[in-house]
Formats: C-alpha cells, sequence, structure tokens
C-alpha cells in the first residue's frame, strides 16, 4: 500500500504559522516571547502561538501566568500572536492541568503526553487519554504523538481527530537526530499514512525551546514529502485555514 502513495513535494509552497513555541516561561527554554516573534518575522510567518508548558511541567510557569496572557499585543514584529498553552495530559482520561475558566481565556491549546506529568501507559490507556483531551472543546491540537514510550492505536486517534476537529502535530523537535522521544519517525509515518486514507489533514509545530528553531519544519516537511501528504491539508501553509479549522477567530 505505502509503495502505491505518491510522492509528492511541499515546500514550494511557503509556512505562515507554527503553532508550538516555548519561551523562557516554560522554565527550560531559552528565549523570550519578543526573541521568538522577532525570529517568526525573518522567516515570513504571518501567525505564532506562544504554548508555554502549563504548571504540572516542573519548573514551568504559575497559573497566573496563564491568566495575565492577555496583556500580549495581538501583533508583535507585525506577527500575530496566539496566547496559548502546551497543557500536560494528567491522565487516562485526557484531564489537564488547566481548568476550563482558564483555557476559555487562552486563544490556543495543546495538549501533550510528558514523562513527569503522566505515567507510560499501556496502548489502552494512552489512547484514551489523548481521545479524552481531544474531547475538550479547548484543545485544538495533540502535540508529539510520535513517542514510542507512550504507543497508542493510531487509527482510533486519527478518527477521533476527524470526529472532534482536533489536530495532530507533526512535531518537527521530535524528527531531529537529538531527540529523546525514540521511534517518532516510524510511528509518524504510519500517523500520516492512516491520515491520507481518512482524509484527516495535519499541522506541523517547530516545538521550538530557542528563537532559532522558531518556525523550523526541515524534518517535518521531509517525513511529509516522503509519505506523499498534499500539501493543501497542511495547515501551516494558510492562515486562512488553520483559523477556519480551529474555530479560531
Amino acid at each position: 500500500m505505502q509503495g502505491e502513495l505518491p510522492f509528492c513535494y511541499i515546500d514550494h509552497v511557503k509556512n505562515l504559522l507554527d503553532i508550538h513555541c516555548h519561551s523562557i516561561s516554560s522554565g527550560h527554554a531559552y528565549s523570550t516571547i519578543e526573541e521568538n516573534a522577532r525570529a517568526a518575522s525573518r522567516k515570513g510567518l504571518e501567525l505564532l502561538a506562544i504554548t508555554d508548558h502549563a504548571p504540572a511541567m516542573p519548573g514551568s510557569a504559575h497559573i497566573y501566568y496563564f491568566h495575565n496572557l492577555r496583556i500580549l499585543p495581538a501583533y508583535m514584529e507585525g506577527v500575530r500572536l496566539l496566547k496559548g498553552a502546551e497543557l500536560n495530559i494528567l491522565d487516562y482520561r485526557g484531564s489537564v492541568d488547566l481548568d476550563q475558566e482558564c483555557l476559555s481565556s487562552l486563544d490556543f491549546a495543546i495538549a501533550s503526553l510528558h514523562p513527569p506529568c503522566i505515567p507510560f501507559g499501556s496502548v489502552r490507556e494512552n489512547t484514551d487519554a489523548m481521545i479524552g483531551a481531544m474531547e475538550n472543546p479547548y484543545i485544538h491540537v495533540i502535540g508529539h504523538p510520535g513517542d514510542s514510550r507512550y504507543p497508542f492505536d493510531i487509527r482510533d486517534v486519527v478518527a477521533a481527530s476527524k470526529e472532534t476537529g482536533t489536530l495532530l502535530e507533526i512535531n518537527n523537535s521530535s524528527l531531529k537526530p537529538t531527540s529523546f522521544r525514540p521511534g517518532g519517525d516510524e510511528i509518524l509515518r504510519k500517523m500520516i499514512y492512516q491520515c491520507l486514507k481518512m482524509d484527516v489533514p495535519l499541522i506541523m509545530g517547530s516545538d521550538a525551546h530557542v528563537s532559532t528553531d522558531t518556525g523550523g519544519f526541515m524534518e517535518a516537511e521531509r517525513l511529509l514529502n516522503e509519505c506523499g501528504f498534499p500539501e493543501e491539508r497542511i495547515l501551516n501553509k494558510s492562515v486562512k485555514k488553520f483559523l477556519h479549522h480551529t474555530k479560531i477567530d
């Protein structure tokens, strides 16, 4: 089956947004929001989501930080800012570490499985955790699903993405040779093929923890190219399509 899929190049259409970016408020990142926005502007991005780690991540920001994101301007360095968070999934029901009141005040939210916040579960447990988070109306993206320490039922999760509209991320950082998430390439490859089969769009995220990585998608694009994933279904290529899909004003 995989050999029958078309090979196509997607990098001739410019990427216009990055939905996964950390500032020094995450505790283990190295750039300010302004530095990230400046880097995004230099790379021609039109939209950048600031998604610092939510409070359950050791060393990260207090809940007051997320309530106070409203003071940020709508645009910085000519780039639209989405004021968001990377939530930690806390249990196999998909609970996260910011309450609905706080989430309702944000523009955008990613939910991810992180070892400090939830144990490595079984395939069923991890699948249920991801789908539970996807059913939260304030969560727009499941972050870095290509982590072999958290195996999941790919078909079930892609089906939930189709049903809920919650996007699945092709995380550029996870695909780098320096990544601490093993097996990402093969897991994401299988997920991409399932998304092709079920007509489900995808989103790339840099997962930048330093401004020089903001808007960087080289590894993610390589993998999507190899899988023949059509550029019109990669939502980084159009701010209008991304905002329409996520129902962000």
